[in-house]
């Protein structure tokens, strides 16, 4: 949360060209990278409707049925949050590439749960991250707030390798900057 706060502080500062609070050339705007990989979340279930929820006093907000729905609410929006933030900020500095998130937002059961460690449930949330890997990148549609398949990418594999030739490039420009002999 705070590396989000401080880009947004940062880039708003530069499109407002206030060159006095923080001297960045407009030619900057693409040095940010972020990969983001999310642990996964429940696929949104609709468990409750307003009519059960109106009935419920603070215990039930707190505790029903097995789920926490204000914790789970607070988190979930938490999340969508920082994911459209981001989303947006790295659209709005056009450098979408330097911006990959990677989450499961469709995790049913045991497979949804940070409780859940038996070996049944290790395998599965395997399985779920190799089929991650093969899905297509997504980027949030800036006018709706949704995750939506981004036609410009490739697979969240082919992503990562590219995000991993990136930081590895960028490392080796640092250190030469430094005075570093860097091995090809």
């Amino acid at each position: 949360m705070q590396t989000m706060l401080a880009m947004t502080d940062v880039s708003k500062q530069i499109l407002l060209g206030n060159q006095d609070f923080f001297p960045i050339k407009p030619a900057d705007y693409g040095k940010f990278m972020v990969l983001s990989l999310g642990t996964g979340s429940a696929k949104v279930e609709e468990k409750f409707d307003a009519a059960a929820c109106s009935k419920w006093g603070i215990l039930g907000w707190l505790y029903n049925k097995g789920a926490t729905p204000l914790i789970d609410s607070f988190s979930q929006a938490s999340a969508d949050l920082v994911d459209i933030q981001a989303s947006v900020l790295f659209q709005a500095l056009r450098c979408e590439k330097r911006y990959l998130r990677i989450q499961d937002d469709e995790l049913k059961g045991d497979t949804s749960s940070v409780d859940v460690s038996t070996p049944e449930n290790l395998n599965r949330l395997v399985e779920v991250g190799k089929a991650l890997l093969k899905r297509s990148v997504c980027r949030v549609n800036v006018e709706t707030g949704k995750t939506v398949p981004d036609d410009n990418r490739g697979t969240n594999e082919e992503e990562l390798i590219s995000f991993a030739r990136m930081l590895s490039q960028e490392r080796k420009a640092r250190l030469q900057k430094k005075g570093v002999t860097v091995p090809q």
